[in-house]
């Protein structure tokens, strides 16, 4: 069942980077908090939900979590390369940006996506508010930062063969799982009131 939920979950963030890839800008960004607010509340399993909240010694699940989102994802993307137009066309444009911006700029631009992530799936599990969801998502979209899980969807939309991936998708999971980890490091047994 663990499986599942990590991979519905991936299916859930690959419609909502669908939706952003064919709206773009702003709609684009409100409209891909479709995403995260199906996995917190279909309570499923995804990969930067779960980084900020399991153990050390559970990195072999959350790897599992991440390889079956990633899965969804591609299974996404390329029905995003398939149908074509405009939202493969801007899955092109927003690849090579990345590509682009180095390994450094992307890790520290995981590092903010996965921070805002972490900081909404947190106050929602504490608050059981979307409202969070529904204002982290198109921040860190609008901030210009990297979601390792959709990721995967412009990657394949893109399906760009080239060398710099083998830095920048590493750099990008590193960077959420950075990100995901700063508010248990700086509040420690914190609850909102």
């Amino acid at each position: 069942m663990e499986n599942r939920s990590s991979f519905f979950a991936g299916i859930l963030i690959g419609l909502g980077s669908y939706g952003f890839l064919a709206l773009g800008g702003i709609p684009g960004a409100i409209i891909f908090a479709f995403g995260l607010v199906g996995v917190v509340l279909s309570k499923t399993n995804l990969y930067t939900g779960k980084a900020g909240v399991m153990e050390l010694k559970d990195t072999p699940a959350l790897v599992k979590i991440w390889l079956f989102n990633i899965l969804a994802c591609i299974l996404v993307g390329l029905m995003v390369k398939v149908i074509g137009g405009e939202a493969a066309d801007r899955a092109k444009t927003v690849v090579d940006g990345r590509l682009a911006a180095g390994p450094w700029r992307s890790f520290l631009k995981a590092v903010g996506c996965g921070l805002i992530i972490d900081i909404a799936v947190w106050l929602y599990r504490s608050t059981k508010s979307i409202v969070p969801v529904l204002f982290g998502v198109p921040l860190f979209i609008l901030c210009g930062f990297y979601h390792s899980i959709a990721d995967v969807v412009y990657l394949t939309a893109a399906w760009k063969a080239e060398p710099a991936i083998l830095w920048y998708y590493p750099a990008i999971v590193l960077g959420n799982y950075a990100g995901c980890n700063i508010r248990r490091l700086v509040l420690k047994d914190y609850s909102p009131q």
